[in-house]
């Protein structure tokens, strides 16, 4: 079976790849309201910050027609590793399947996104993703 994208990557091996590979983009696709009032990865400690590009437009949630032209921007190289970041790894798999449609040969996601999946008492957070990794974040 042909993958549709580069694969996933755990929040620690996308720090890593982030760390060593200075051509890397991680472009964080959740929507403002999530950037604002969730928290953001924070690259600092790499001097670098995450790209924001929305697959999604709040409130209706439908695909976001710029998404490709933000894409360009935030990574024009489109042979480096691009990795794709959301609350929990459904979006930024979507957006990663989408790069790779459009040419870019590393589109990652980044699985379990930022805050994780639910747990059974349906709270995130707790279980995967970027936060509970332990990964650099801050309040948007």
């Amino acid at each position: 079976m042909v993958s549709t994208y580069a694969g996933d990557l755990s929040p620690a091996d996308a720090w890593e790849l982030l760390s060593h590979e200075g051509q890397a983009v991680l472009i964080d696709v959740r929507t403002q309201p999530e950037w604002q009032y969730v928290g953001l990865p924070d690259l600092s400690p790499l001097g670098r910050k995450a790209a924001l590009a929305s697959w999604q437009v709040y409130p209706a949630m439908t695909i976001n027609p710029e998404f490709q032209v933000e894409l360009d921007a935030a990574q024009p190289n489109r042979a480096a590793p691009t990795l794709f970041l959301c609350r929990s790894g459904v979006r930024s798999r979507a957006a990663a399947i989408a790069a790779t449609a459009a040419g870019y040969g590393a589109a990652y996601n980044v699985a379990g996104g930022f805050e994780g999946d639910s747990d059974s008492e349906g709270h995130r957070g707790r279980i995967n993703g970027w936060k509970v990794a332990g990964l650099p974040w801050r309040q948007g």
